[in-house]
């Protein structure tokens, strides 16, 4: 709720529906394992709860989402659990399928680490800070997987075929995501305000599956304008 850019934005609403409760249907549409939302915020709680979700609290001083992600982990004291998909709240329009693709590519590689990134249709987004950019070892097809070399929120060069728009999900495996969150927060992590940059300073793989869609991030009052009209129109 305390979003510095846009405050109180996972309770706006789209078709009636507030954003989180648009992201955990959009999880649950994946049908991959059991969809909790982890929050600091009462008020999200119960909005979750009031649309059939389920929710936990969780401390109100994280510094990333993933550490909130292991917080509720711990505390819903899951058992023979593999991999942890942490969702971020603010992609209403994420496509369940590929969720299901990236769910699929993490078990069939064992990877450690694992996020999508979307194809750059319009060179305005290369240079727009509110768009995360990634770059990949190679170019991403539909039945690759490769690590990521970077991530940016600053201008990537448009000849650059390996540059990508990266989207808000990531797949954990469980060993992975411990060893994640007892890191410190590197000085490029922070610089950058980038969770993932930590993962990369200190030699944790992030392998990279290509999304069919790429979906606006809601993290501007723009932003929200624009995905509002989109999702609105669709029905």
């Amino acid at each position: 709720m305390s979003a510095t850019r846009l405050p109180g934005k996972p309770l706006l609403k789209i078709n009636n529906l507030s954003i989180i409760s648009h992201v955990f249907k959009k999880a649950e549409e994946a049908n991959i394992g059991d969809v909790v939302v982890a929050t600091e915020d009462q008020e999200i709680l119960e909005d979750v709860v009031n649309n059939g979700g389920k929710a936990i609290l969780t401390t109100s001083d994280h510094k990333t989402g993933t550490d909130r992600i292991f917080e509720a982990y711990k505390k819903l004291n899951l058992k023979n659990i593999d991999f942890v998909l942490n969702l971020q709240g603010d992609e209403p329009a994420i496509n369940k399928t590929d969720i299901i693709n990236l769910n699929n590519f993490m078990i069939n590689n064992n990877s450690e680490i694992g996020t999508l990134a979307a194809k750059i249709k319009d060179d305005v987004m290369l240079n727009d800070e509110n768009v995360v950019k990634v770059h990949t070892e190679y170019k991403l097809e539909e039945n690759n997987f490769p690590s990521a070399l970077n991530f940016s929120r600053h201008s990537m060069s448009a000849n650059n075929q390996n540059t990508y728009h990266h989207i808000g999900i990531y797949s954990y495996k469980v060993s992975a995501l411990e060893k994640f969150i007892n890191l410190d927060q590197t000085i490029n992590e922070k610089k950058n305000r980038l969770e993932q940059l930590r993962a990369l300073d200190n030699n944790l793989k992030i392998n990279v599956a290509l999304a069919k869609y790429s979906p606006i991030g809601v993290d501007t009052e723009e932003d929200y304008l624009a995905i509002k009209k989109i999702m609105e129109y669709k029905l």
